[in-house]
């Protein structure tokens, strides 16, 4: 950022606001970044994000899931270890994130969850997230809100997967959808049924059977998991509810991957203050501008706003 900001010019200077003709130096970004109010930073970026993105078909489908930032990990006084861990809220259709939020530790993204969820205005909204958020808690404020959840069931909840896992889904059509790439063949096959009154979420309405075949070199290997959801059957039919579980890992492949593998998140030597969490949300939202502006391929896009300084003001000033 200080080689970039010494590269621009004067115009492009004084347009981002440097009213001196001459970019912050290397040093003074980072003591700048260690500084801000990372929280309040992230609040701001995702109430923006959230202007610039479309509901389709009146729906908006927001995946959370975690992170942890692993060069940043630092030792503490006791002589253990630790690295931020940032919670983010990724929207569906556009893959921009539209919010983050600090987690003192892995273990407690359950009620981070909730506290994040709490800062969106859900009304018409489906939340997607992975089995360690099945919770009644976070049910109930999602419905409460006026929004839709889809909750993964796996073996962490031994008791609800059997119970689900027992439901007759020999008797229940299934919709079978097959793609081909990558050398491998995978088959997904969904079957949804009402849900029993033993559910205990709030405002459950459907479980879900999802069965995940990959061949690849003849090795065949089978996923089932669960899904409850409080979308009914005409809100959510099966194909929907399939499209939005295969959406959810987008969270994973269009931001955590990008993240660690396009930008190096993992080997970035940022440590001091606010600065990692400050980092991690410049590049949610260098993604998130290039999703925008329709790139796929982020590290293509790189390369192609780093040929011209203007390119990436472009993408600020819509």
């Amino acid at each position: 950022m200080g080689q970039w900001a010494g590269d621009a010019d004067a115009d492009l200077l004084a347009t981002l606001g440097f009213r001196r003709g001459k970019g912050p130096s290397e040093s003074a970004i980072r003591r700048a970044f260690g500084r801000l109010d990372a929280a309040a930073l992230d609040a701001v970026l995702g109430a923006w994000m959230w202007t610039r993105t479309r509901v389709v078909d009146q729906r908006r489908v927001i995946a959370i899931d975690g992170k942890t930032v692993r060069g940043a990990r630092t030792r503490e006084t006791d002589g253990m270890t630790s690295a931020p861990h940032l919670l983010a809220a990724f929207d569906h259709t556009s893959g921009t994130v539209l919010g983050q939020l600090a987690v003192t530790a892995k273990s407690n993204e359950i009620p981070a969850v909730r506290t994040l969820l709490a800062t969106f205005d859900l009304d018409g909204v489906v939340v997607t997230v992975d089995a360690m958020h099945t919770q009644t808690d976070t049910a109930q404020l999602i419905v409460g809100a006026g929004g839709d959840y889809v909750f993964t069931v796996k073996g962490n909840q031994p008791k609800l997967y059997a119970a689900c896992k027992a439901l007759p889904w020999r008797d229940v059509p299934a919709r079978r959808v097959t793609s081909k790439g990558h050398g491998r063949r995978v088959t997904r096959t969904i079957k949804v049924v009402t849900a029993p009154i033993w559910v205990e979420f709030s405002g459950a309405a459907q479980v879900a059977q999802v069965r995940r075949t990959v061949t690849r070199n003849g090795k065949k290997t089978v996923e089932v998991v669960y899904l409850i959801t409080s979308a009914d059957a005409r809100a959510a039919c099966p194909t929907t509810l399939a499209a939005w579980v295969q959406g959810h890992w987008g969270i994973e492949n269009r931001l955590h991957y990008v993240r660690d593998v396009t930008f190096d998140e993992d080997r970035s030597q940022v440590r001091t203050g606010a600065a990692p969490q400050v980092m991690a949300s410049l590049r949610n939202l260098a993604i998130s501008l290039l999703r925008l502006a329709g790139w796929t391929n982020i590290a293509h896009a790189l390369r192609h706003h780093a040929a011209d300084n203007k390119r990436a003001l472009a993408l600020l000033t819509p």
